[in-house]
């Protein structure tokens, strides 16, 4: 999957594909996971989110089935 680098101390990089819903995300200190039906306006919240670790604690952390990829 392609991912965007984005500036935040935690989250390095972020992708998405809308057609399987799975999100992506590489972390500064703990990998990559890939997180699993999750809606377009939650990536989108993301992207726009003046603090995205924030946004992450809140709206995607526990809240959807994940995997560790890398």
């Amino acid at each position: 999957m392609r991912r965007i680098p984005i500036p935040s101390k935690e989250i390095t990089q972020v992708g998405y594909q809308e057609h399987s819903e799975t999100l992506e995300i590489k972390f500064q200190h703990g990998g990559v996971y890939q997180f699993f039906n999750v809606p377009a306006d939650i990536f989108d919240g993301l992207m726009n989110a003046a603090s995205k670790e924030g946004y992450y604690q809140s709206k995607i952390g526990e809240r959807f089935p994940c995997s560790r990829v890398g």
